[in-house]
């Protein structure tokens, strides 16, 4: 079973971005369920832009089966290019879908990151909201170094559908292709402020500021030191029109 079917890739200055309507996010779940191990990754300007050069990360989204943009500036840049638009989702909008999607199907989770405080939170605010979706274990984020083969073991025992990676994991999104040969299949995804914002410790943009693409300020309220990364959006946009010049 092809687990793309209902998605189309297109690349912007090198990057793989998927198209993924959401009237399909139920019967991508669905078809993921293939024996195979799959990471979906939330794509920020910020990290296209760092997927461009060589390495790890690099890697890490060309080898994603699906790369779904969270940034107006990437559907705007593919728009530039005369590309099909893809569909840009708010990460706590498109996670929750997914966990409908997986409850639907009595499928399971495990919880990885955060604080102790937090992670109990978070898991119990998911049982009441999916309360047809199965916690098949949890552990925090900052943990021991000497304890991540523990938890691999963990995670792998209790077989989840979906594994959610949050803060205070070791290398963050790129904890998931260093462990995944050690899975036995499933679905990996990690977002930075998920379980924070599971257990209302932090606020979602408002829809406000994400359809207007500027969620970031929220962001950069709370690290004022990220406002260097308006150099980053100017850097691509100049990037943008020498591939149009270039037909790339």
């Amino acid at each position: 079973m092809d687990a793309q079917a209902s998605v189309s890739r297109i690349n912007i200055l090198g990057v793989p971005v998927d198209i993924l309507p959401p009237s399909e996010i139920a019967d991508l779940a669905a078809r993921l369920e293939d024996g195979k191990n799959h990471q979906i990754v939330l794509l920020s300007l910020w990290d296209l832009m760092r997927a461009r050069r060589a390495g790890e990360f690099h890697t890490m989204v060309a080898g994603a089966t699906l790369v779904l943009p969270i940034s107006l500036a990437i559907v705007k840049g593919a728009h530039f290019l005369k590309k099909a638009e893809p569909i840009r989702y708010q990460p706590f909008d498109f996670i929750v879908k997914l966990l409908a999607a997986l409850e639907r199907r009595g499928k399971s989770v495990y919880l990885l990151g955060s604080t102790r405080t937090t992670l109990m939170k978070a898991e119990s605010n998911i049982k009441s909201t999916f309360p047809g979706l199965r916690v098949v274990g949890r552990y925090l984020g900052r943990y021991p170094r000497g304890t991540e083969a523990a938890i691999v073991e963990a995670v792998r025992k209790s077989t989840p559908s979906l594994l959610l990676v949050g803060s205070g994991v070791p290398g963050r999104e790129r904890w998931i292709p260093r462990n995944l040969a050690r899975f036995n299949s499933g679905i990996y995804l990690w977002c930075s402020d998920l379980f924070e914002v599971f257990a209302e410790r932090h606020v979602k943009a408002p829809h406000a500021l994400f359809s207007r693409g500027l969620e970031w300020t929220l962001a950069i309220l709370r690290r004022p030191w990220k406002i260097y990364r308006l150099c980053i959006f100017l850097w691509f946009k100049i990037l943008l029109l020498v591939a149009r010049i270039r037909h790339d």
